[in-house]
């Protein structure tokens, strides 16, 4: 039985959070621009107040080019990307917002170039001949630059916009990639670039950005600490949990304050060590509560009394934690190890208490798989000091 049908040969995948007003002319824009290709625009909303997703679905009901997927309890733009991406069954997957900040005119020849060659990426790039960064205000531009720069480090190949949200790809290319993805932030691209398996064959074209037609942008301060979750993951995700190497991060910066207090004191009054150490202890402890507050744990901030209640806790955790350091380091040294063995064999075994007790304790946060792998019978070890 012959047939005219045509088969699907794109999905964009948009997603939305509080984008209600832009959705219909989206939606019109796209329909001018892939005239004479098989497509549908798949919108992933993270259960936005503004019912985001209510009003896609009214639009479902009469075009059949468009579907809704909303997530309830969870948020983040590179999760609902990877979500809407592996909903599609077409060849050829499209990532873009939702704000009319990217040029959908560009759709076509980005699909084509992809279709002709041996690719497995085309990236709208603002930074290659004929590209622009539009109106973007100058500490946007220098942000993305350094957001660029960064990217360097994880990325396996060379790509002038890795920053970029704006990209199609083939959709073979991205499932063999997707279960080495992140999955946090908002930079969709650098993830999989840095999550591909071998490195990707990648086209770029050039784009003006525009500015945002209505709705408020998503980008703040935990845009920043996201993106600087991804990079740590991506350069050390295989061999420790991420969160513990902020962690530990985190207390290196301690550390170093705590050295710098100590210093001080000394600089101006010998006597005074006793005074100095206890003073830079309780500085540098709570310096590394306000920030693991602020990055490790973002996702279970405290706040409020809670904030106080948990400084507490950090304190008796770290004060136990120090006590493990000195009667480990003893035992070490005791058992004929040399002194900087001991030393950072202390350090370490009250990293990974310190870190397991203020996650489970003052974060409430349950650890994972990965996290009670970190060294075996930690907590036997522990216990064992004190017998």
């Amino acid at each position: 039985m012959e047939t005219n049908r045509r088969f699907l040969e794109l999905s964009v995948v948009v997603p939305t959070y509080q984008e209600r007003q832009n959705i219909a002319p989206l939606l019109a824009s796209l329909e001018l621009a892939l005239g004479g290709i098989q497509w549908e625009v798949i919108f992933v909303d993270d259960h936005s107040p503004d019912h985001t997703a209510d009003f896609i679905r009214s639009l479902a009901m009469s075009n059949p080019r468009v579907r809704i997927l909303e997530r309830v309890g969870r948020r983040g733009l590179s999760s609902a990307c990877i979500e809407g991406m592996m909903a599609s069954a077409a060849p050829f997957i499209a990532i873009m917002d939702a704000d009319m900040q990217h040029d959908e005119t560009v759709l076509p020849a980005m699909l084509r170039q992809l279709q002709s060659h041996d690719l497995d990426l085309v990236v709208a790039s603002r930074r290659v001949a004929g590209g622009s960064m539009g109106e973007f205000a100058e500490e946007r531009v220098q942000l993305s630059n350094l957001g660029s720069r960064i990217s360097k480090l994880v990325c396996h190949c060379d790509v002038t916009d890795p920053m970029s949200g704006f990209f199609v790809a083939r959709s073979q290319f991205l499932r063999s990639s997707v279960s080495h993805l992140t999955g946090r932030g908002f930079k969709i691209l650098v993830d999989i670039l840095a999550s591909s398996p071998t490195p990707p064959r990648i086209a770029e074209m050039p784009y003006r950005f525009r500015n945002r037609v209505a709705g408020e942008s998503k980008l703040d301060t935990n845009v920043a600490l996201e993106y600087l979750y991804l990079i740590v993951d991506k350069m050390v995700g295989r061999f420790v949990p991420t969160r513990f190497a902020l962690f530990v991060c985190i207390g290196l910066l301690g550390l170093l304050l705590h050295l710098s207090i100590l210093g001080m004191f000394h600089e101006f009054d010998t006597s005074q060590f006793s005074v100095g150490q206890a003073t830079a202890t309780l500085v540098a402890m709570m310096f590394n509560f306000f920030l693991n507050n602020l990055v490790t744990f973002r996702d279970r901030r405290l706040k409020g009394w809670k904030l106080l209640q948990g400084l507490l806790v950090f304190y008796a955790a770290c004060t136990i934690g120090l006590l493990i350091n000195l009667a480990f380091a003893d035992r070490l040294l005791l058992a004929g190890l040399p002194w900087y063995i001991a030393g950072i064999s202390g350090m370490a075994i009250s990293s990974v208490w310190n870190y397991g007790v203020n996650t489970v304790v003052t974060w409430r946060r349950r650890l994972n798989s990965d996290e009670r792998k970190l060294p075996p019978q930690v907590w036997e070890t522990a216990q064992s000091v004190f017998r």
